[in-house]
């Protein structure tokens, strides 16, 4: 119906144009003739000025029809140049979804107000595993990624939210399910948008895979766990600085107070101190390098470094963030959380691998460890390395008089007799129960037998309070080896030792022994 009365209206205009001229001019032709008729009484007169009048009604008219065919052909040029311009747009607009949406490198796909998909680009495809053609105006979506109904009843309540209520959803996670069967991780951002005349016309959506990401954050939980709670709650500082040499802060939070000991207006554009003077220089060059590597990659950054606070007490950091473009300028922005207690945890548990928990002496692992490449170092460079194994005598008699609190009390105070006995060089640990050792680095076996016949003088001299007061006396044998005479690895080197403790204990003990060499009977 409106078609036809589009049509039908300009051909009525003109029918009407028509008739109208056409009754003008057969009144002007009457009553112009009349008019001459009762003036002019001569007949060669009259046909002469009928004739110029003639003449006249047609270039009147002729003009009066030029100046109209020109007005419509004028009318006719723009209603030309505005479908060119119309043409023009629809062309940018499928240029755009050409080469912006459908080579976008995340996922973008449009939804009518049914829920029915009508665009679905490449990066849709490649992440789901499905074609347009499997989910172009169709509503199978929902049910090829979300196959579990909970789930799709969910995301099914979300997008008829935002097409029915406008809710903007921003950065809502789910997993979705590929044609390969697979699980990945997304993360969704949708909104409706609306025809020319005001009506809804669906949403569109925007989803980026989260997958790898995730993975990652997989990998390190096991490191996180026990620090999450922690880390979640710690004061932390958000920024956005400038990628130069001084980490030019743009905005600080106030955060930086608590972890900085200096105020945001101290910290941006530097105007007390810049936020690179408080990183060690060493940090500072690894942390502009993991970040250039990162801006590079289009990847987010983490860091760990030092970073000493106002009061010169100096933390451990972590970072987080990633670059960023604002006003055509490359920016950094992030997050930096105090994460010392983590870093105390971890030297504690570095600490508890290599040395003994009682004692806070070497374990047996570290050293054995620490003897095999001072055996290396003394091949290299010709030099001696003796070991003392050393047993504590009676211990027994200690555990049985005084409890098993006061024998580690004992072992304890023997420790620190035997560390503070020794050069920074040397190397004490406890082997095991009341058994020590201590690594000699450059000592023969004279020096080595003065180093042992020391120790054991000044244990056997001094008297052990335990227990509010209880006088403990102990006395210890040692065993002296040395390498390369008693043995050349750390196996034969401390089995060497051992035996010549034992000949120490089956000669009365507190005594010192030398091992035996190869060639000796």
């Amino acid at each position: 119906m409106s078609a036809s009365r589009d049509v039908g209206s300009p051909l009525r205009r003109a029918l009407l144009i028509c008739v109208g001229y056409a009754v003008v001019s057969a009144l002007w032709v009457a009553a112009s003739d009349r008019m001459l008729s009762l003036v002019v009484h001569s007949p060669e007169a009259l046909t002469s000025i009928q004739t110029w009048k003639g003449l006249g009604f047609v270039l009147v008219t002729a003009l009066f029809l030029f100046l109209l065919i020109y007005q419509q052909f004028r009318r006719y040029a723009r209603m030309l140049a505005i479908n060119q311009a119309q043409a023009e747009s629809i062309h940018d607009l499928s240029q755009f979804r050409e080469s912006i949406i459908d080579n976008a490198s995340i996922w973008i796909n449009v939804l009518d107000p049914q829920g029915r998909v009508l665009v679905w680009n490449k990066a849709a495809e490649r992440i789901s595993g499905y074609t347009r053609d499997e989910v172009l105006h169709s509503n199978s979506m929902w049910g090829l990624l979300f196959p579990d109904d909970e789930d799709r009843a969910h995301v099914l309540e979300l997008a008829e939210s935002i097409i029915r209520d406008g809710l903007d959803l921003n950065g809502f996670e789910s997993r979705i399910q590929t044609k390969q069967g697979l699980l990945r991780a997304m993360s969704w951002n949708s909104r409706r948008f609306f025809t020319p005349e005001g009506e809804v016309a669906g949403a569109i959506t925007i989803g980026q895979d989260l997958t790898e990401q995730r993975q990652m954050e997989s990998l390190a939980h096991d490191s996180e766990r026990q620090l999450k709670t922690l880390m979640d709650n710690l004061p932390g500082m958000t920024y956005r600085c400038l990628f130069d040499e001084s980490w030019t802060m743009k905005f600080v939070s106030d955060g930086c107070r608590s972890l900085t000991g200096y105020s945001p207006d101290e910290l941006i554009n530097n105007r007390t101190v810049a936020f690179a003077d408080l990183i060690d220089p060493a940090d500072n060059e690894a942390s502009t390098r993991a970040v250039e590597q990162a801006i590079g990659n289009a990847e987010p950054y983490a860091l760990e470094y030092a970073l000493t606070r106002r009061d010169g007490r100096r933390i451990w950091v972590w970072e987080k963030g990633r670059s960023v473009e604002v006003d055509g300028q490359l920016m950094l922005e992030g997050i930096i959380l105090d994460i010392s207690d983590r870093k105390a945890l971890e030297e504690e548990l570095a600490r508890l691998a290599t040395h003994d928990a009682l004692t806070g002496l070497f374990n047996r692992r570290e050293v054995e460890r620490r003897l095999r490449e001072e055996l290396v170092r003394a091949e290299r460079y010709k030099r001696p390395v003796a070991v003392l194994w050393i047993d504590l005598d009676h211990f027994k008699a200690v555990n049985d008089a005084h409890g098993h609190a006061g024998g580690d009390e004992v072992l304890r105070r023997l420790s620190e007799q035997l560390l503070d006995s020794v050069r920074a060089a040397d190397i004490v640990g406890r082997y095991g129960g009341e058994e020590f050792v201590v690594i000699l680095p450059e000592h023969d076996l004279p020096e080595a037998r003065e180093t042992a016949e020391r120790l054991r003088s000044l244990v056997a001299s001094q008297v052990i309070d335990i227990n509010d007061h209880v006088e403990v006396s102990l006395s210890i044998s040692v065993g002296v080896a040395v390498y390369p005479e008693h043995g050349q690895t750390v196996k034969t080197l401390c089995e060497s030792a051992d035996q010549a403790m034992y000949a120490a204990k089956q000669a009365g003990r507190n005594q010192v022994c030398a091992a035996h060499s190869a060639g000796d009977s």
